[in-house]
């Protein structure tokens, strides 16, 4: 995909939904407070499952038009969809604890997507914002870190996708370095998992 191409998709996705997109990030905003305050904390991991399907099937499934983003792309964010689900109501009582620097900071960078994309010129519908494949991806790392449960699989790909935030530089995207960074603290966080769990065992 050209970086025209890749626009062009932004563009009209962000005119056909603007009106949808807007109260789901409503709902995000108030399911993430909900969890964090432990009103309910399963809340984020619900309303993350709903927006990383509807990212899968809206975005990738009715306005991709490439073959990479209907075998990878949709796939994956269906995957990170249903495992959220899953999580949701599987750990219903894991606690969202506060977040640290580090995910505070990601947090605050997710905030600052869409005035980043302004800043750099952009402007609707061509432009990043709130509901969008990578911010999505961005916000799922940086409060899914705050459980203390994680699930490997799912932890993996939102971190594979994290990483693809390398093309901030091939489409002129300089927004998506904020997903890179959360790809690279997806890595950490994988290392960190990782040896907790030989730990365990260890201690078994």
């Amino acid at each position: 995909m050209d970086t025209q191409s890749f626009w062009n998709v932004i563009e009209q996705y962000n005119q056909n939904t603007i009106i949808i997109t807007s109260i789901l990030f409503v709902l995000i905003v108030t399911a993430v407070i909900l969890s964090y305050t432990h009103k309910i904390v399963y809340s984020a991991k619900l309303i993350l499952g709903i927006a990383n399907l509807f990212i899968g099937v809206v975005f990738f499934g009715c306005y991709g038009t490439q073959l990479i983003q209907k075998i990878f792309a949709l796939p994956l964010f269906f995957i990170c969809g249903i495992l959220f689900l899953y999580e949701a109501f599987d750990n219903k009582k894991d606690i969202l604890e506060k977040p640290d620097i580090f995910q505070a900071l990601l947090l605050l960078l997710y905030c600052l997507y869409p005035i980043v994309s302004l800043a750099l010129g952009n402007r609707f519908p061509r432009m990043v914002t709130y509901i969008m494949p990578c911010p999505i991806v961005s916000l799922s790392i940086a409060v899914y870190a705050g459980y203390t449960r994680k699930n490997k699989w799912l932890l993996l790909l939102l971190t594979l996708w994290g990483m693809t935030g390398i093309k901030s530089m091939i489409f002129a995207v300089y927004e998506d370095t904020i997903l890179l960074l959360c790809g690279i603290y997806g890595i950490y966080l994988l290392i960190k998992e990782t040896r907790l769990l030989k730990v365990r065992k260890e201690d078994r």
